[in-house]
C-alpha cells in the first residue's frame, strides 16, 4: 500500500495537500536507471551550459509560484526565499560559465620525450570526466540553494552527471514544482526528463545510496542522518564518495582588545546573527568566546538587550521544534549555566530566542559540559567567558570541526603582523574551512573563492559544496597513454578543437 506525503503548514502544523507517495525500491531503481540514459548526452558541455540555463530561466518564469509555495511548506518568509530562489538561478548560471569556460577539466598534456631521465617518458594526456549518476539528498532549511534545483544538483549536471533528488519531507510540494522545472529544461535542452529524478521517503533515501548505478553522494542535514547515510556508502561492495554536510557550531573569538573597542556593536551583531531565519542556518554562530570583565559584560548586557527584543518565530516543522526546547532544556540544566535571555517555546508553534552562559573553565575542563560542544538547531548561542588565554586555548583545543570560524580582533590586532592575533587566526585555521576576521558566518557568499566545508563533522570530505570548485565532487582524473589522436577525446587533442584551458610540457596555455 503506498505510503502518502503529505506537504504541512508549520505555522498550524496541519496538512495542505497530498504531494506524492513514498517510492519503493522499484520506484528508486526506475529513477536512477532513467538517469543513466542521460549520461551519454550529458557529455556535450553546450548540452550542460544550455541545461544550467534555462533551469534558471525557468525558475524566475515560476518564481511566484514556487516561492508561495515554499512559504507555505517552511514559513521561511517570502523576501528571505526571494533572495534564495535569485541565489538558486544566479548559482546556476555560475556553473554553466564553469562549463563553457573549461578549466575545471583540468587538462594537461605531456608528449613523449624518448631523451627524459631517468626514463624516457611515454605520451600522456589527462583530464577530468563525470563519474555517473549522483544522489542528492535536499536540506530543510534551504527549499531552493541546498535542495532539487541547489548547489549539489548544479554542481552535478555541470559535471555532466545526471541526477536522483531524495527530497526532504518538510517541503515536497516545493520540491515537485523544481523538479519539474529541471525536467522541462532538460527535455528543451534535448535531454531526457529523467535526467533529473525524485524519490521522497525515508526508505528510499536508504535504497538510494545503495543502488549500483548511483557513483557519489551529496548531503545536507542532521550528523545522525549524514553519518548513517556516509556509512552506507561506504559499506557498499563498491564504496562511494559522500559528500556530506552535517553539523557545526561555528565558534566565535572575541579578544579583550575588541570587547573594549565595541563591545556593544558584537553584542548587537552576534543577537542578529543567531537569530537570523531562527538560528535554522547552518553557518549560525553557536559558541562565542568572550573575556570576563567588564568588557566582556558589556557585550553581554548589549547581547541580552537585542535578544531580548527578537520576537519569536516558527521552526521548520515540529520534530526540529521538540528537538530544539528539549536541546536548551538539557544545556540550561547544566551547572554554572546561566540564561540571562531563556530560549523556549514561543507559544502558536514557535519558539523564542534565547542565550547561555558558561565560564571557560568549566567548559575545558568537564566532559559534563560536551552538550554545549554540539550544535543545537534553532536561535539559541552559548557565551563562554574566558579570564585568561590559557582557558581560550583549552577551550579551542576541545572543538570539533567546523563550517567557520570567527574572529573579533581590536584595531591594533588587525593590523599587526604576527602576534596574538595570527597565533589565534592560525588556531582558527585548523578548525574550520572558512575564518572570517571582524564578521559574523551567517551568509555564504556564491563565488570562485568560496568555500563552504570543514573538518570533521561539518563536512565528510575536504570539498565544498558552494561555490565553482564544487563541481570537483563529481569528477574523476584518467589518463591516456600513447593513445593515437584520432581516438583522443577533443579536449587532449593538439589541436584543442574546443578550446579549453590547458597545460602542455608545463606551459599553461590560455
Amino acid at each position: 500500500m503506498a505510503v502518502p506525503v503529505w506537504s504541512v503548514d508549520p505555522r498550524t502544523g496541519k496538512q495542505r495537500e497530498q504531494v506524492a507517495a513514498e517510492a519503493t525500491a522499484g520506484d528508486v531503481d526506475a529513477a536512477v536507471r532513467a538517469a543513466a540514459v542521460a549520461l551519454p548526452r550529458l557529455a556535450d558541455r553546450s548540452v550542460r551550459s544550455r541545461l544550467l540555463r534555462g533551469a534558471a530561466g525557468l525558475l524566475e518564469e515560476d518564481a511566484e509560484r514556487i516561492i508561495a509555495a515554499a512559504d507555505a511548506e517552511t514559513a521561511l518568509g517570502v523576501p528571505r526565499l526571494t533572495g534564495e530562489l535569485a541565489r538558486t538561478a544566479y548559482q546556476l548560471r555560475a556553473f554553466a560559465d564553469v562549463v563553457e569556460e573549461g578549466g575545471y577539466l583540468d587538462v594537461i598534456i605531456d608528449h613523449a620525450d624518448p631523451d627524459a631521465k631517468p626514463v624516457p617518458r611515454p605520451d600522456l594526456r589527462r583530464f577530468k570526466i563525470p563519474l555517473g549518476v549522483v544522489a542528492v539528498y535536499a536540506a530543510s532549511n534551504f527549499p531552493l540553494a541546498f535542495s532539487v534545483p541547489g548547489g549539489d544538483t548544479a554542481s552535478a549536471l555541470a559535471a555532466g552527471c545526471p541526477v536522483v533528488v531524495k527530497a526532504h519531507p518538510d517541503h515536497p510540494a516545493t520540491s515537485a514544482l523544481c523538479a519539474d522545472v529541471l525536467r522541462r529544461a532538460a527535455v528543451a535542452a534535448g535531454l531526457p526528463d529523467g535526467t533529473i529524478g525524485l524519490v521522497h521517503g525515508f526508505e528510499a533515501g536508504v535504497a538510494l545510496v545503495k543502488h549500483p548505478l548511483i557513483a557519489a553522494a551529496g548531503f545536507t542535514g542532521s550528523v545522525p542522518g549524514g553519518r548513517a547515510l556516509f556509512d552506507a556508502a561506504a559499506a557498499r561492495p563498491r564504496p562511494i564518495p559522500f559528500h556530506g554536510e552535517l553539523g557545526s557550531l561555528n565558534p566565535v573569538v572575541v579578544t579583550e582588545e575588541a570587547a573594549a573597542e565595541r563591545a556593544e556593536q558584537i553584542g548587537a551583531g552576534l543577537a542578529g546573527s543567531f537569530t537570523l531565519g531562527v538560528g535554522q542556518f547552518c553557518t549560525k554562530p553557536g559558541l562565542v568566546l568572550a573575556p570576563g570583565g567588564e568588557h566582556g559584560d558589556r557585550l553581554v548586557a548589549a547581547l541580552t538587550g537585542a535578544a531580548a527584543d527578537t520576537g519569536p518565530g516558527v521552526l521548520l516543522d515540529a520534530r526540529m521544534r521538540d528537538n530544539f526546547l528539549k536541546g536548551v532544556a538539557a544545556r540550561a540544566d547544566l551547572p554554572g549555566v546561566g540564561q540571562p535571555v531563556p530560549a523556549g517555546d514561543g507559544g502558536e508553534h514557535a519558539v523564542r530566542p534565547g542565550f547561555l552562559t558558561v565560564a571557560a573553565a568549566d567548559l575545558a575542563g568537564q566532559d559534563a559540559y560536551d552538550l554545549l560542544l554540539e550544535e543545537c538547531f534553532g536561535p539559541l548561542t552559548v557565551v563562554v567567558r574566558y579570564g585568561s588565554a590559557a582557558e581560550l586555548a583549552a577551550v579551542l583545543d576541545r572543538l570539533p570541526g567546523n563550517l567557520t570560524a570567527t574572529a573579533h580582533l581590536g584595531s591594533r590586532e588587525a593590523g599587526r603582523p604576527g602576534g596574538e592575533a595570527a597565533e589565534l587566526l592560525s588556531r582558527l585555521t585548523a578548525l574550520a574551512g572558512r575564518v572570517l576576521v571582524n564578521g559574523w558566518p551567517t551568509g555564504v557568499a556564491v563565488a570562485p573563492a568560496q568555500h563552504h566545508g570543514g573538518p570533521y563533522p561539518a563536512t565528510t570530505s575536504t570539498s565544498t559544496s558552494v561555490g565553482g570548485t564544487a563541481i570537483e565532487r563529481w569528477l574523476r582524473p584518467v589518463a591516456y597513454q600513447d593513445t593515437p589522436p584520432a581516438l583522443l577525446p577533443p579536449e587532449l587533442r593538439d589541436d584543442n578543437p574546443l578550446g579549453v584551458p590547458r597545460r602542455v610540457d608545463g606551459v599553461l596555455e590560455r
